[in-house]
């Protein structure tokens, strides 16, 4: 039973991307690859200088393979995410061995997979924007709380109003129950799920700090570089 709940699972995401390419085959792209960033550390943005229009299922389904396997920031993020599982032995029953530690890899980028596979379908039928976009405002504190604020909130189809991020929380709660089934007995699938509510809710706020200010913190450090 559970090896096919496994295969189902492992369904979802080529079957978000035949809905995705399917919903785009007479569409054309409004927006260039530039405009489709995907940054190894912080993940989709738009620039500044770049208009915010909505997404074709086409450009969905870019941006979603760029997130999820051919940029390094997931990897990287499974590698962090698994040690700490590591040294805090979640859960017990795979040890604190290397051997525990490979479970708790394929375990998270199994989920991560999962959980972006569900928001990017969430987000294509909802309509509902899936970049971070800087803020146009000035001021630490301004631009601070406004990266916070985009990790609940996101623009609708239309590009002007602000919706909750009802796709990226479900999604994560979603992804986080699957992974409880395949982990060690007597897991408590929702609090499985509410753990990576709480743990997107965290990432994503930091995530989109560092996609804030990154762009000024490496002007600064290039011009420092250039006057020594």
């Amino acid at each position: 039973m559970v090896a096919a709940m496994h295969q189902r699972v492992l369904l979802v995401p080529f079957l978000m991307a035949y809905l995705c390419h399917a919903q785009s085959t007479n569409g054309t792209d409004q927006q260039n690859s530039a405009e489709l960033n995907v940054n190894w550390l912080y993940g989709a943005y738009l620039p500044k200088s770049a208009p915010r229009n909505t997404l074709s299922g086409k450009q969905r389904l870019k941006l979603y393979a760029r997130q999820t396997f051919t940029t390094p920031g997931i990897y990287l993020k499974t590698m962090l995410f698994a040690a700490g599982d590591q040294i805090n032995n979640s859960p017990p029953g795979w040890g604190e061995a290397p051997d525990g530690y490979f479970r708790r890899a394929a375990s998270r980028q199994a989920q991560f997979v999962l959980q972006n596979s569900f928001v990017a379908w969430g987000n294509w039928k909802l309509g509902y924007e899936p970049r971070y976009d800087r803020c146009k405002c000035s001021g630490f504190w301004k631009r601070t709380g406004y990266a916070a604020a985009r990790n609940f909130v996101t623009y609708d189809r239309s590009q002007r109003w602000f919706r909750p991020q009802i796709a990226l929380y479900a999604g994560a709660f979603t992804a986080g129950v699957l992974a409880g089934t395949w982990k060690p007995k007597d897991r408590n699938l929702a609090a499985e799920g509410y753990r990576a509510m709480f743990t997107q809710a965290a990432f994503g706020v930091g995530a989109n700090w560092l996609g804030e200010f990154a762009p000024d913190l490496i002007r600064i450090l290039r011009r420092k570089r250039t006057s020594n």
